[in-house]
């Protein structure tokens, strides 16, 4: 071999071996798949779920240098609504920001997540996370092949195209989606014809008719534009009768199979990104009263004996046929009750 053969012999291999960690770090390097159904915006802008999500996959990658990403999948995109829960249960997606009760039908004691008259605040809902209720829950997704990743808590309010909707009698006659099984026991108690559908699927429901009412989230109503449709609003600032559940959730089984450092960084970031889902949510039940008013719709804020209204019913309803459908069940109730 020449002189200049083992020169450029020896640059290369040093080249290849200086190489070698960010060769091999590529080879292993694996992105996350994140799906929800709410609006596509940016880390910055859009529904704040959406936002949350892309926040959360560009913290991973910073905090990994890149071994671990996440690509955000909005509008039910990748896997559709209600089958998101299955999904991440099996393995075949890796995480996704979904309302709880969804998965309700597979996992009853999940319903207590949207349960109305439960939660009236939000620092009800997140004192859950350190109470024996929240150590329950966590426990039972583990068994069920979940992790929560970020506690997400959402006040819920209410669009009509009819009359304004403040107390149990409001609804009786009309065409309402509640958002849970028990939400529409609830309803049903009250005189309601219950319709059923994810909050992708409201603005079509009520502007052809199908649906009367739709009660879910500020940041629902706000992102699925029901402003262009509803004649009234209730809103869940101050005083409200129901809260939603809707984590960030990911895989079991995909979170096992990952590093502990990597397992780690996921853990983190997800908290970290309550601070931010609290707020937001919180900005959303003030928001949405300026979006309606904006469009000339009447808005209207619940009074506590409106909201111990609706509590009464949910007693009588949804809490006892909770109760009585498992000892599990039963036992969750309870512990929600010690939460004050």
């Amino acid at each position: 071999m020449t002189i200049i053969g083992r020169r450029r012999f020896v640059t290369a291999s040093a080249t290849a071996a200086i190489a070698a960690p960010w060769v091999a770090r590529a080879q292993t390097a694996k992105q996350l798949k994140i799906s929800h159904q709410f609006p596509s915006g940016t880390v910055d802008s859009g529904d704040f779920r959406d936002q949350l999500c892309r926040r959360f996959a560009a913290e991973l990658a910073k905090r990994t240098n890149g071994a671990l990403t996440a690509e955000v999948y909005p509008n039910s995109s990748l896997v559709k609504t209600v089958a998101q829960y299955s999904s991440i249960r099996r393995g075949a997606l890796d995480m996704t920001l979904y309302p709880l009760n969804y998965a309700g039908g597979e996992v009853s004691e999940y319903n207590i997540g949207f349960m109305p008259g439960v939660i009236s605040s939000y620092e009800q809902a997140y004192a859950w996370k350190k109470a024996e209720i929240g150590k329950r829950l966590t426990t039972l997704m583990a068994e069920k092949g979940a992790v929560l990743v970020t506690w997400l808590w959402q006040a819920g309010g209410t669009a009509s195209r009819t009359k304004p909707i403040l107390v149990p009698e409001d609804v009786k006659g009309l065409k309402v989606r509640g958002g849970s099984r028990e939400m529409d026991l609830m309803l049903k108690g009250a005189g309601a014809a219950v319709v059923s559908m994810p909050s992708n699927e409201l603005y079509a429901a009520m502007q052809t008719g199908t649906m009367d009412v739709a009660m879910t989230s500020a940041t629902s109503l706000i992102s699925f534009r029901l402003e262009e449709l509803a004649k009234n609003l209730t809103t869940g600032r101050g005083k409200g009768f129901f809260y939603i559940f809707e984590p960030l959730l990911m895989s079991k089984q995909i979170f096992d199979a990952l590093p502990k450092d990597q397992q780690t960084a996921i853990m983190d970031i997800g908290l970290e990104m309550e601070k931010f889902g609290l707020e937001k949510a919180k900005e959303d039940d003030v928001a949405v009263a300026k979006v309606y008013e904006k469009a000339g719709i009447k808005t209207f804020d619940l009074d506590q004996s409106q909201a111990d209204k609706w509590k009464a019913v949910a007693r009588d309803t949804s809490w006892k046929d909770f109760s009585e459908r498992s000892t599990s069940n039963a036992e969750f109730l309870k512990l929600s009750q010690q939460v004050g």
